[in-house]
Formats: C-alpha cells, sequence, structure tokens
C-alpha cells in the first residue's frame, strides 16, 4: 500500500495556526470571565433589591428588644394584644358608650373627641369613650393580615372583653374612618351610632365615577400620587417606596406643613401640643406595620364597596353622620359629597372653611357627639 504524502507545514502557517487558536482560546476564556462577573453583578443586585424591599421585623411590645408595655390590654381570639386607654364617666355609670378609632400615624392617646369635649357634655350626658391603638401603632400587636373586617372584629371584641354591653357608638377620624366603614359592612347590629370625621377616601373604589376620582387623586402632590400608587399596585414595595431617598414619598408621612389649609395650620401647635407627650410611642414597633400598613389596607383592592352598603338603622333605632371640611386638602370634599348622594341614609354635614384637623376646634367636638348620641345639632 502507497503511504500518505507527506505534507509539509511551513513555519509560518504554524506559528498563524497556534495564534488562531490561542486567539480563541483567549476569546472563549474572556467570554466565559465576562459572563460569569455579570451573572455574578446581576446575583448581587437581585440580593440587593431583594433585602432593600424587605421591611424589618416589628419591635413588639413586650418582646427582648421591643418596647415596654405601659397600657392596660385585652388578649384577642387569635392571640394578638389590643392597647386601649379610657377617657370620660366609668363605664358602669356611662348612659352612652363610644369606641374612637384615631387615624394614621396616631395611636390610642390621640382620641381628639375624648380630649376636646366639654366637661359639661361628658357630665351631663354620661358619656365614656374607650380609645385604642390600632394594629401595630403605639402598643397593640401588629397585624400582618390586616383587613376591613379584622378591624370591625378587633372593635368588636374589645367592646365585648370592656363589657360595653350589645351595642354602642362608634367615632373614626381620618385613616380611622376605614374602620367604621368595616364596621357598618361586618358588625352594624352591634352599632348604636356612627361618626365619620373626614373618612379618608379610596380612589378606587368601584363605584367612584373615573372622572370624578381622578379629578379628585390628580389635586395630590405628585409624590402622594406615586405614593398611593405604590400602596395600591405594588404594596410589597411599600416599604422601599417610603424609606427610599432617592425620590420624595408620602408628604403626610413626612409631616410637610405646606400641604395643610388655612384652618389647619392655625390648628396645628394646638395639636402639637397635645402630643408632645406620647409622640414616640406611634411608631415605636416600626413604620412598616403601622404607617404603611396604613397604606397597604387603606388604598389597596377592598373586599367590599363601602357605596353597596345598606341603611344600618332602617327603623331609625340610630344614625350615621359623615363630617368634612370644605377646605380639607388632604381629602377631597368632591368625593364625600358624593358618597353622601349615594348613601341617602348618611346625615352629611359639610363645614364651611374646615381643613382636615377640624375635631381639635373648640366646641366642635361637643357638636359632634351632641348629634350623634341624641340628634342636637
Amino acid at each position: 500500500m502507497a503511504g500518505a504524502p507527506n505534507r509539509r507545514v511551513s513555519a509560518a502557517a504554524a506559528r498563524a495556526h497556534t495564534r488562531k487558536a490561542k486567539q480563541s482560546s483567549s476569546f472563549k476564556l474572556s467570554f466565559g470571565i465576562f459572563s460569569t462577573t455579570f451573572l455574578v453583578l446581576l446575583i448581587g443586585v437581585a440580593a440587593w433589591a431583594y433585602q432593600a424591599i424587605q421591611p424589618p421585623p416589628p419591635k413588639k411590645c413586650g418582646s427582648p428588644d421591643g418596647p415596654a408595655v405601659t397600657a392596660s390590654r385585652i388578649k384577642l381570639t387569635d392571640g394578638r394584644h389590643l392597647a386601649y386607654s379610657e377617657y370620660g364617666l366609668p363605664k358602669d355609670t356611662a348612659k352612652y358608650k363610644i369606641v374612637f378609632v384615631h387615624g394614621v400615624d396616631s395611636c390610642r392617646h390621640d382620641a381628639v373627641v375624648a380630649h376636646s369635649l366639654s366637661p359639661e357634655i361628658i357630665k351631663g350626658l354620661r358619656v365614656y369613650i374607650v380609645s385604642f391603638d390600632r394594629p401595630g401603632y403605639g402598643e397593640s400587636d401588629p397585624h400582618p393580615t390586616r383587613t376591613m373586617k379584622s378591624m370591625a372584629l378587633d372593635i368588636e371584641e374589645l367592646a365585648d372583653q370592656l363589657e360595653l354591653g350589645p351595642k354602642f357608638y362608634v367615632i373614626g377620624f381620618s385613616m380611622g374612618g376605614n374602620a367604621l366603614w368595616g364596621c357598618l359592612k361586618y358588625i352594624p347590629h352591634r352599632l348604636a351610632g356612627a361618626a365619620l370625621l373626614a373618612p379618608v377616601v379610596n380612589y378606587w373604589w368601584p363605584s367612584f365615577p373615573s372622572n370624578l376620582s381622578t379629578e379628585a387623586y390628580y389635586q395630590q402632590l405628585p409624590q402622594d400620587q406615586w405614593t398611593l400608587r405604590v400602596a395600591h399596585y405594588a404594596p410589597w414595595l411599600t416599604y422601599w417606596w417610603n424609606s427610599q431617598k432617592w425620590f420624595p414619598a408620602s408628604s403626610v408621612l413626612s409631616h410637610r406643613r405646606d400641604i395643610l389649609s388655612r384652618q389647619d395650620t392655625e390648628l396645628l401647635p394646638k395639636l402639637i401640643s397635645k402630643r408632645q407627650d406620647f409622640v414616640a410611642q406611634v411608631r415605636q414597633q416600626g413604620e412598616y406595620e403601622s404607617v404603611h400598613r396604613d397604606l397597604i389596607v387603606g388604598f389597596g383592592a377592598w373586599e367590599f364597596d363601602p357605596m353597596d352598603l345598606g341603611n344600618p338603622f332602617p327603623n331609625s333605632e340610630g344614625s350615621v353622620h359623615l363630617w368634612q371640611g370644605d377646605e380639607d386638602r388632604l381629602v377631597p370634599v368632591t368625593l364625600q359629597r358624593y358618597i353622601a348622594q349615594r348613601l341617602p341614609w348618611i346625615h352629611y354635614h359639610e363645614l364651611p372653611g374646615a381643613g382636615h384637623m377640624f375635631p381639635v376646634k373648640d366646641g366642635l367636638c361637643d357638636t359632634v357627639v351632641k348629634t350623634l348620641l341624641i340628634g342636637d345639632m
């Protein structure tokens, strides 16, 4: 058999072939290093982003690293604790018993109705008021799955454990109004009457005409529009949005004073003077399960539409009242007017020249309570 032809490779060709092999190997090595580095960076960024959106665990009162328990508290059936403070006459001698629900960034000590009522009303009508820390505020345990229904049931259980009787009155201020909508939905049989004071409105309630809610929504500052968008559409980003430093977040939670009405600005010093002794307690368990949770629950998708509610007092055995200032720059009066139109069984009281903090004004809470309890305007 003839041997294979002897092919000679020149030195230049050999060197060129070696260079190509080295270049190919170098390219593959460089691409591999780049891919690995990019993957590591991507994982690092993802890990950082995940950590950035995760809220820190709450510092529960009574836990080893949490604040001390100083308030009177009840233990609910699910194991959580609810802190409360009592005002007015002792409940055993009182004729009228009221549960007060505080607003956003507040606590049981912000019992504006109890603090503002005159002694003549308290003693003359024999009024008892209990104000409690909503979950995550003050000394009440957080409730990560808080809903309108759970808040209503918390109020019912508080009333039962304090032995307020088969029926009681409820008054909710600002974000505390959400809890009252829950009461009207889930425990109307336990109510003797209800008063909503400048209740915060969810712009995404299905029954709101889109043009009306959109117009009201865009009356807010852009930073507040974005804060509520995040709370509604991406609640898992709420903590990050309200703690990041790149863009301004909620003007309410940052206590901007230029968003207030003229009357609110005049009333603010009076409100601040009353809060100095306890303001540090409001967010002491953490911002996420208090103020941030309020945003998520208040502006998220509700399990019911308040405009579908029926009259809880068809035989006029009680009454529901909604009080609203026409110069409130935090809660749009136009949406409250629409609620009153859709729910004619609600007694609507619009206050000319009043802002959001009108309950602090001298004499106003006397009018609110007298109207609720005995129908006296």
